[in-house]
C-alpha cells in the first residue's frame, strides 16, 4: 500500500525502511541550480553517513576538468541542492522515492579521506580508481520527503 507524500519526522524522519532504501541505492539524481536559478540534474554514485551524503567527482572521462563541471560551479554559486533516490517498477504498487534537500559544499582533508573509504566500501569500482585529491561533494541533509511503497 502506498503512503501519501509527507515530511519525514524526527531528525530527517528516517524510518528504518526509508533509510535503508536510500543507503542501499546504487544511484541517485543530484539537482543543483546556478545563482540565476538555472537547474542542472546529473546521476551520481553516493554514500550516506548519518545525515550527510557524499559523492566524488571520480576519474571517469568527462568533457571538462573537474573544477569546471556545472554541478560544482552551481554549488559554489548556490549551495541549496536536491537528491532524488527512486525506484520504478512496472508494478506501480512498488513505486517509491525519497527526495532529500540540503546544503552542499566540498569535503575537506580528513572528511574527504573518510568519504573515500566509505565510497570504496560501497562501490568496488572505486577500489581500483584513484580518488585522493578528487573533489568530493558533501551534502548536509536538511529535509526529506518520501512517497511510495517501502
Amino acid at each position: 500500500m502506498m503512503s501519501s507524500r509527507k515530511l519525514l519526522a524526527s531528525e530527517l524522519g528516517w524510518s528504518a525502511e526509508q533509510r535503508r532504501f536510500v543507503g542501499t541505492a546504487r544511484v541517485a539524481s543530484l539537482g543543483t541550480a546556478s545563482a540565476a536559478a538555472r537547474p542542472h540534474v546529473v546521476p551520481i554514485c553516493f554514500v550516506l553517513s548519518a545525515n550527510t551524503l557524499y559523492s566524488v567527482i571520480d576519474s571517469k572521462p568527462k568533457r571538462l576538468a573537474a573544477e569546471n563541471l556545472r554541478r560544482l560551479r552551481n554549488i559554489v554559486e548556490n549551495s541549496q541542492v536536491a537528491v532524488l533516490v527512486d525506484r520504478y517498477s512496472e508494478d506501480w504498487e512498488r513505486l517509491a522515492y525519497v527526495l532529500l534537500r540540503g546544503r552542499a559544499s566540498l569535503a575537506h582533508a580528513g572528511e574527504a579521506r573518510r568519504a573515500i573509504r566509505l565510497l570504496r566500501q560501497k562501490y568496488s569500482q572505486y577500489r581500483r580508481m584513484p580518488l585522493t585529491g578528487r573533489p568530493i561533494i558533501k551534502i548536509l541533509l536538511t529535509s526529506a520527503y518520501a512517497w511510495g511503497a517501502f
